[in-house]
């Protein structure tokens, strides 16, 4: 009885994660010379996640004329989303996650553009949807003149975890 119940926790985050008809991907490498999780203790400092998708930007350009917000917040979400992918490779088990710390969301936007964090909630909303009230996190919206290869979105994360060094 015990090993079932065990079978029926393990990857409720997942199954939740595929009701939302979300697939993640395989976790990206790092493109430079970085690591994409660094664990202190519980915490797990997650670096940059960019909206690439199968190993090619999908979302760049500056937030204002040139892009809606609309796109950006698409970009958002796909930033989580490979922000899972990479937490999923680093923990094997995304219930292993007990609660999203803190997000920093940068916004490559145009001269005047204001709106950084209704970008940022796209990315707020999905952790939410996907974990609950644990998802809920403290926040820094910035905008930027310039993210790397002219990416729209890049987000970074503080999770805790159930585990310690």
């Amino acid at each position: 009885m015990k090993n079932n119940e065990e079978k029926e926790k393990i990857m409720l985050i997942e199954k939740r994660i595929k009701e939302l008809g979300i697939e993640l991907p395989a976790a990206s490498p790092p493109g430079a010379m970085y690591v994409p999780v660094k664990r202190l203790g519980s915490a797990l400092f997650v670096s940059g996640q960019v909206p690439m998708q199968n190993g090619k930007p999908l979302y760049t350009g500056k937030v204002g004329s040139e892009r809606s917000i609309e796109y950006a917040r698409d970009a958002a979400r796909l930033c989580i989303v490979n922000m899972l992918a990479a937490l999923k490779e680093h923990l094997g088990d995304l219930d292993k996650m007990v609660n999203v710390v803190k997000l920093q969301v940068f916004v490559n936007s145009e001269p005047g553009f204001d709106r950084q964090h209704i970008v940022a909630n796209a990315a707020s909303e999905l952790l939410f949807e996907i974990f609950g009230e644990t998802g809920k996190h403290a926040r820094t919206a910035v905008g930027t003149n310039q993210l790397p290869l002219d990416f729209t979105v890049e987000i970074e994360a503080v999770i805790e975890t159930r585990e310690s060094d």
